[in-house]
């Protein structure tokens, strides 16, 4: 080391020597402990404990500041973390995760009819399948003396099923959905059991449907007109099958409905009638408050669980069924299907009254009824009806 080196060391040194006790004299401490002051000693620890306290407390976190603060507590630091509140669920998703659910789903659906359009129209394409269609071309003939068109019952028939299905469907779900009713209805002859205003409701329109379902078939039978919905020959079934690829590839079937149904829909209103209604008919009996409680032996051999079980699936088959009805009766020729279902107008070979739109205004007309029933089944509506026939109450 050399000498320059080490005096620049010892001047440094000399430097923070005197800078510390002109520190200490500055807040009047003495140097050292000799010659100093008791008194004047304690006036200066009085002076620098509460300024080494001030630094301290600065220097912890956990001790509130001694002056008003600008700044708050963010999202770091010490503050608590917020919890987000969970998204409300309907059923095992979000609303969020029902319309991604949808999206994809109704993406798949489109893609998996797309393959299939091609496929059986490739299929069709063939010279056995193509022979096929011609051996049984999606309809079969009916028996001799079949009656030919609508007539206006049966036209009404379908509006008032229309009318009651749909309200039914509505209440249905209603009851299924409920928690805890805050309006409920009791027989005058037994004030004791109260079931909620909208099971009442959904009750009494079963009533109706079930009286309009009996008028029905008693007409469609007194009129010969069951012959159009019953399969009366096994080729039902392959003109059903040759109707259903008709459909898939788009090339749909010609038909007149005022003569004649094709198979397939044949076998559906067939299903529907009489297989589906009855369902939900037993089903429904089942649940209701008319099954006799005390029946053990009725209740072992029925249970309420088997019930409930099918009840449910036959309301959205006829969901289903509703759906895809409307469709095709629209795409496959509306003023023509509406004039015969709603005007009762109608020819053997299908062209006459095409064009006349007496069908489709009737129809609105129908719909526009129907929604407003479907706006006015509510309380309190329902509640001065319901007072007729028992009694309604809050609890």
């Amino acid at each position: 080391m050399t000498v320059e080196t080490v005096e620049t060391v010892e001047t440094v040194e000399t430097a923070e020597a005197d800078e510390t006790v002109e520190t200490a004299e500055t807040v009047g401490a003495p140097a050292s402990g000799v010659g100093a002051d008791p008194e004047e000693a304690l006036v200066v620890a009085d002076a620098v404990v509460p300024a080494a306290a001030s630094v301290l407390a600065l220097s912890d976190t956990s001790v509130p500041l001694p002056f008003t603060r600008t700044v708050f507590d963010g999202a770091g630091g010490r503050a608590a973390p917020v919890e987000k509140a969970e998204p409300e669920r309907y059923g095992p998703f979000t609303r969020v995760q029902w319309a991604g659910a949808v999206v994809v789903g109704g993406a798949g659906l489109l893609f998996a009819a797309a393959m299939a359009v091609f496929a059986v129209r490739w299929l069709l394409s063939l010279e056995p399948l193509q022979e096929f269609l011609t051996t049984y071309p999606g309809e079969y003939h009916l028996p001799e003396g079949a009656p030919v068109g609508i007539p206006p019952w049966l036209g009404w028939q379908h509006f008032f099923n229309v009318f009651l299905m749909v309200l039914i469907i509505r209440s249905g779900l209603q009851v299924r959905g409920e928690k805890r009713p805050s309006v409920f209805w009791s027989p005058r002859t037994n004030p004791k059991r109260k079931i909620s205003l909208n099971l009442w409701f959904h009750q009494s329109l079963d009533i109706l449907w079930i009286v309009n379902g009996v008028i029905y078939v008693v007409l469609l039978f007194a009129t010969g007109q069951w012959m159009k919905i019953v399969p009366t020959s096994w080729e039902v079934f392959p003109n059903a099958i040759s109707a259903a690829l008709q459909y898939v590839s788009l090339d749909w079937p010609t038909e007149n409905g005022w003569v004649n149904y094709n198979a397939l829909q044949q076998l559906a209103y067939f299903g529907t009638v009489f297989l589906a209604a009855p369902l939900a008919i037993i089903t429904g009996v089942r649940m209701s408050g008319i099954w006799p409680k005390n029946a053990k032996t009725l209740n072992r051999i029925y249970p309420v669980e088997w019930a409930r079980a099918v009840h449910f699936p036959v309301m959205l088959y006829f969901v289903v069924f509703i759906a895809i009805h409307v469709f095709l009766v629209l795409a496959t020729g509306a003023l023509r299907n509406l004039n015969h279902m709603y005007a009762s107008l109608g020819s053997t070979d299908g062209t006459a009254y095409a064009e006349n739109w007496i069908g489709f205004w009737l129809f609105v007309a129908s719909l526009v009824v129907i929604a407003a029933a479907w706006v006015a089944a509510r309380p309190l509506v329902l509640a001065p009806i319901a007072r007729l026939f028992g009694k309604v109450s809050g609890r």
